[in-house]
């Protein structure tokens, strides 16, 4: 199956990665109990996040101190994916804004 923007779509409804190609945690390599992030959330941005390719594994551990906040693991991360997504789809910072609300870097 794929999405509105012509990409293939795993069975969840995912496309491939654009932030890493490996199956282990983004921040600490850890190849256990990985758990999808999508680098942009809420309403209006994780299907996004999930349609570009805009997600990373992380390992339960990472993935609390993301969302409680620790070590800017949030802030690294949709940094990251603004790279890569403006370097992958070849956005302007505008277009990305246009994707995602704002410039994160």
């Amino acid at each position: 199956m794929k999405n509105e923007y012509g990409i293939t779509l795993d069975g969840h409804g995912y496309s491939p990665s654009i932030l890493q190609s490996g199956e282990e945690c983004f921040f600490c390599g850890s190849e256990y109990d990985l758990i999808r992030h999508e680098a942009f959330f809420g309403t209006a941005y994780r299907k996004k996040s999930k349609a570009l390719g805009c997600w990373v594994n992380l390992c339960p551990q990472c993935h609390m101190e993301l969302h409680d906040h620790v070590d800017n693991k949030d802030k690294t991360l949709k940094e990251f994916a603004q790279g890569c997504s403006m370097s992958h789809y070849g956005w302007t910072v505008e277009e990305f804004r246009m994707h995602f609300g704002k410039n994160r870097i």
